[in-house]
């Protein structure tokens, strides 16, 4: 994961994940109601034509992660197999979500989602738990802006791990739900970010330099305060990003409920106006 590459990929499946959770849990609240809905840890694919496709949340997921299980093991671009320690730690962090969605799958085949919800949740919250763990006690012991960056994903990581708590602890509970699918899509921005600023070197900043076996250096320390008060400024933006556009999204569907029920009223203000002459010509 130490290149551009290793972070753009990871980054971006995690972000269209993250995105599909977040549009799945504000239809799923708004569509059954706040005393109805219930959270998931995964949401289906609902296509009239390919039922099958109704697990591609999971099967992606668990692809994506041997994928990256696999890749992690693969030198480039000598392509011959390489067991770096850090390289190991990057690995199992997969390993983890690759357990989850294995598991999860098996439940959703054997029709045990609601009985399995803790156990699903248990592994949800190991999969951040363990993620944590190893980017705070990562083996290249990353210091410098780089170690700024990882600093930083601890942060989202760890809203990731106490949210799946509270869902796991508290099903019906929209709020953390909704926290848990827009830390996903913040994990996955960031670590775009990060390939962007520590990899490319169109992007790295000012007073900095790409070193050929490690990320960004600074020169001087004024450069380094510099950049690490630009990766502040990026956290923030993208954290205002995320917030405008699933605002948006919420807004979307509280007016299309919204406009739903008042249409049902109106119909049941007109069937009470047909029913109000029967009622007097009985009375007569």
């Amino acid at each position: 994961m130490g290149t551009f590459l290793g972070h753009l990929v990871p980054g971006l499946a995690l972000a269209l994940l993250g995105f599909w959770h977040t549009i799945s849990t504000i239809r799923a609240n708004y569509q059954n109601g706040s005393t109805k809905f219930r959270s998931r840890f995964w949401y289906p694919f609902k296509s009239p034509l390919i039922p099958i496709l109704q697990h591609l949340d999971l099967i992606l997921v668990l692809s994506f992660s041997i994928f990256c299980i696999v890749i992690q093991f693969i030198d480039f671009p000598s392509l011959h197999f390489s067991f770096k320690l850090h390289n190991i730690e990057h690995a199992t962090m997969f390993l983890n979500l690759t357990v989850f969605a294995c598991f999860t799958l098996l439940a959703e085949i054997s029709n045990l989602p609601e009985i399995l919800h803790g156990i699903l949740g248990i592994l949800a919250t190991s999969t951040f738990g363990q993620e944590l763990f190893l980017l705070h006690y990562h083996s290249t012991d990353h210091v410098g802006l780089e170690g700024h960056y990882h600093w930083l994903l601890q942060l989202v990581v760890c809203i990731s791990l106490m949210s799946t708590l509270v869902v796991t602890c508290f099903p019906s509970c929209f709020p953390a739900a909704l926290l848990l699918s827009i830390s996903v899509v913040f994990q996955g921005c960031w670590f775009m970010n990060m390939g962007f600023n520590l990899w490319f070197q169109h992007f790295v900043p000012r007073g900095c330099v790409t070193q050929s076996s490690e990320a960004v250096m600074c020169q001087t320390d004024e450069a380094d305060l510099r950049a690490r008060a630009m990766a502040n400024l990026q956290f923030s933006w993208i954290l205002a990003a995320i917030l405008i556009i699933v605002a948006g999204i919420s807004v979307i569907f509280a007016r299309n409920r919204a406009d739903r029920t008042l249409l049902s009223k109106y119909e049941q203000l007109q069937s009470r106006g047909r029913d109000i002459p029967v009622i007097i010509n009985c009375l007569k």
